[in-house]
């Protein structure tokens, strides 16, 4: 087992007094909403200084796909997976019919998170491209790893 502790919720401030009392408790129960089989170790407590912790598997056995060495089409359909793996988990964060209502029936939600994703893109591309700039004018150092 794992204790890590639980520091107050960064939305905690904005929350005021619906932000829950015990940091630990917090964190686990967004893990069992996120996760589709929680981990059955997962528990919190509180030290006798008041410090709020969460307890969960060190390791939990599960596996992860090494990319190292995938075509593209490979890895576009390992990112298809991860992604619906992600939307799964936070559907379960959230009440439908209150987001439906919220994002109503047209599509000004969908172009907005279209265009963040397409703005968020090129600023990884503007980025890639200063790291590379800092490693050929010499302001970087950089190694292969081989």
């Amino acid at each position: 087992l794992q204790a890590k502790e639980a520091g107050p919720s960064a939305l905690g401030e904005a929350l005021g007094a619906d932000a829950p009392g015990h940091g630990g408790e917090r964190v686990v129960t967004g893990q069992r909403i996120m996760q589709a089989v929680s981990d059955m170790m997962l528990g919190w407590g509180r030290s006798a200084a008041g410090r709020d912790f969460y307890v969960r598997q060190l390791r939990d056995m599960k596996f992860s796909v090494s990319t190292e060495n995938v075509s593209a089409a490979q890895l576009e359909l390992y990112a298809d997976y991860c992604g619906w793996a992600l939307a799964r988990a936070h559907a379960g964060s959230g009440d439908a019919a209150t987001i439906a209502g919220y994002l109503g029936r047209g599509t000004r939600f969908d172009e907005s998170v279209a265009d963040f994703a397409v703005a968020y893109a090129e600023q990884n591309e503007r980025d890639y491209a200063c790291f590379l700039d800092a490693i050929g004018t010499g302001r970087l150092e950089a190694t292969t790893g081989t």
